[in-house]
């Protein structure tokens, strides 16, 4: 339910491969993009918890995709990966948004600890405990109360708040949600999709039949509009 995913953006075959290999068997979940155009459209979805961002990408080089990321407001850390060695270019990397640099060939090892610890700060940083009316979820108890009192989520209806309220304010397509709660590769229908925000919203909403949280966009998706405090 905590797996972290990572944004790999590398257009070589035999290096992605490897990074996809290697993180997965650290145990965290990974998604690929082979060009500039595609990362920024990933990376503007929020959904990954870090993003390794090559610098030499068809379409759009990896300095302009973190520029725009990072203009768009998305704080994900970005680790930038080139075989440049020159310390402008690190600068130029460091000043277009990116939280840090390394540079190619660079040992595995060094790479996974590199990951490990932006993730671990970016864990720090990250609000726990989202308010929305009289509703509180806790998101390291995995817990929901109302009023006070614990209500009882199975652990799809958990993952799909989680997602909602991580992302409130902001668009998330059935397609989004498909991949972050029932995990990429899944074959299911979009009324499944639906179902399942049906069933949140009689736990969550003080009138299920006029939703005020989980508010559908017609032939989009789902927004979460919760107005409420954000705790850490």
């Amino acid at each position: 339910m905590n797996m972290k995913k990572i944004l790999i953006v590398e257009d070589e075959p035999s290096i992605a491969l490897a990074l996809e290999d290697d993180l997965r068997r650290e145990g965290y979940e990974t998604e690929l993009a082979i060009d500039g155009e595609m990362a920024e459209r990933r990376a503007m979805s929020r959904e990954f918890d870090l993003i390794l961002l090559d610098v030499m990408l068809p379409k759009r080089d990896g300095f302009e995709v973190c520029r725009e990321v990072r203009r768009a407001g998305v704080d994900t850390p970005i680790v930038m990966l080139t075989a440049r060695t020159q310390e402008a270019e690190k600068v130029m990397g460091l000043e277009a948004g990116a939280d840090d640099y390394v540079t190619k060939p660079y040992s595995a090892r060094e790479l996974r600890a590199r990951v490990k610890a932006h993730l671990r700060r970016s864990a720090a940083q990250a609000p726990d405990v989202h308010r929305f009316g009289d509703a509180e979820l806790s998101l390291s108890r995995c817990e929901l109360r109302r009023a006070g009192k614990v209500v009882d989520l199975s652990a799809l209806e958990f993952k799909l708040l989680s997602a909602f309220v991580r992302r409130s304010g902001r668009l998330l397509t059935r397609a989004q949600l498909l991949d972050e709660v029932w995990g990429p590769g899944t074959h299911v229908t979009d009324r499944v999709v639906d179902n399942q925000v049906n069933s949140l919203r009689k736990k969550i909403e003080p009138d299920p039949a006029h939703p005020r949280y989980l508010v559908a966009l017609r032939g989009l998706g789902y927004r979460f509009d919760g107005e409420g405090v954000t705790e850490r």
